[in-house]
């Protein structure tokens, strides 16, 4: 069943194929903070010593978001709509605890159960990097638990529940780019629908981590693209000769909009691999018709219902198998 029309079928395997094929989406990605997000390891801020930019060459630190600081959240908020909709193998599928291999979130995302089987993923994501430096990009709070009273004292004695955490400052840019290897149609507008639809990440998400995910571009290649560093580091070099970097002033996302377009733009040109680019202009059809089809709860229903038989019809034809096999060799061998 066919969902777009503003896109090449081309672009698009009729089935989830068992090797590579050469086909990628490239879902080209500002992830732009809206609250004060907590990416750490070991109670600190995840951060790199990197170069300022591909033309600018003095070194700064910056921050760094993981890449399982992107995809788990995007993957949960996936497997969060088929439960919704009571789509394929819900009721026994545990997120990292007892994965039923057969849904789209097992097959595209990937899953490892120990010898129980491993599925690699097919959704490519990688570190990405703030733009702006470390000390411009984040701010210490100090954190208190008082009483139930709302104060800090009881009884006359004042609590030591105080503490303090770096946090991510609201409005900092990391540009990420997500592949996915080798689509199914809905299987890209699965991937593509839990990039939007995503909203919270890194650390405490019940309360803080608001982000939100604004696309730049799709880019349809037969194989991998530039990285999310060099890609920051072009966005940094535009707007460091611009003069649109002003600390501590946040940055201007219009304007970071158009320096991630014509820095992505002018890097794609210098690829030396066929692709496919929709980028600024030519990228509206394609995020309108999206819109109309993740908006509209039937079709919508269609598409994850499209994604889930795709995903049933790969595990059957190819994860059932080859644990069929490594049961009948075990037997053999006793």
């Amino acid at each position: 069943m066919p969902f777009l029309k503003t896109i090449d079928s081309q672009f698009f395997h009729p089935e989830i194929p068992a090797k590579p094929m050469g086909k990628y989406a490239h879902f080209i990605t500002l992830r732009v903070t809206e609250s004060y997000p907590l990416f750490q390891t070991d109670g600190e801020l995840n951060k790199a010593r990197v170069r300022a930019g591909i033309e600018q060459k003095e070194t700064i630190s910056r921050l760094a978001m993981f890449k399982r600081k992107q995809s788990t959240p995007e993957r949960l908020t996936g497997r969060e709509l088929l439960r919704n909709y009571k789509i394929g193998d819900w009721e026994t599928c545990d997120y990292n605890v007892n994965f039923s291999k057969t849904t789209p979130d097992c097959i595209l995302y990937g899953f490892a159960i120990g010898d129980a089987g491993s599925e690699k993923s097919k959704v490519v994501v990688d570190t990405a990097f703030s733009i702006t430096p470390f000390d411009e990009s984040h701010f210490n709070f100090t954190l208190n638990a008082p009483f139930e009273n709302g104060t800090m004292s009881r009884n006359g004695e004042v609590t030591s529940r105080i503490n303090s955490q770096d946090h991510i400052l609201p409005q900092v840019f990391f540009p990420s780019i997500i592949t996915l290897k080798d689509p199914t149609e809905a299987g890209f507008l699965y991937v593509f629908n839990n990039i939007l639809r995503t909203r919270h990440y890194g650390a405490q998400t019940t309360r803080t981590g608001r982000v939100r995910n604004e696309l730049i571009g799709v880019i349809f290649a037969d194989g991998e693209i530039v990285s999310n560093l060099r890609w920051t580091q072009k966005i940094y070099d535009l707007m460091k000769q611009a003069d649109q970097i002003q600390p501590p002033d946040p940055l201007n996302e219009d304007e970071v909009n158009a320096a991630a377009s014509q820095g992505m733009s002018e890097l794609m040109a210098q690829e030396y691999i066929p692709h496919t680019d929709f980028i600024g202009e030519s990228l509206l059809p394609l995020l309108a018709e999206v819109k109309s089809i993740t908006s509209n709860e039937t079709q919508l229903i269609a598409m994850l219902t499209q994604a889930n038989a795709e995903s049933s019809a790969y595990s059957e034809k190819y994860i059932a198998k080859a644990n069929s096999k490594t049961k009948k060799s075990t037997a053999k061998s006793k």
